[in-house]
């Protein structure tokens, strides 16, 4: 009972993504918006972690699988992608580095920020 609870707790927010989804003209994904009210939720402690710690833990672990149906949508249109192979490997690469580099600089700021703020050097 307890994972249904916390399941709840999580599809509420991504239910209420989805309806900003709808109603707002921007050009945001709905879980962009449920994700970003649900950390709004936790560091306000409107939601302690603890009522979404197990769920959240499983749906982490279980992430891996959710990419199978990706990989394989992908095989299965390789005649249209085998054209273009190189630039798609390209891309990929230049966008995964830049990701990791921006990622990297974002974690050293906040770090950095956090540590001013409790007064450490």
């Amino acid at each position: 009972m307890k994972y249904l609870k916390q399941f709840g707790v999580i599809l509420f927010f991504s239910f209420v993504g989805e309806a900003l989804h709808a109603w707002l003209p921007f050009p945001v994904p709905a879980s962009i918006y449920g994700t970003f009210l649900l950390l709004l939720a936790l560091e306000t402690k409107v939601v302690p972690v603890a009522a979404i710690k197990e769920a959240s833990v499983f749906l982490i672990e279980a992430m891996p699988v959710m990419f199978i149906p990706a990989a394989v949508g992908l095989m299965d249109s390789w005649p249209l992608i085998q054209k273009a192979w190189l630039p798609y490997g390209v891309i990929t690469l230049a966008t995964t580095f830049a990701v990791m580099a921006a990622s990297g600089k974002a974690v050293q700021f906040m770090v950095r920020f956090g540590a001013k703020r409790r007064g450490r050097p």
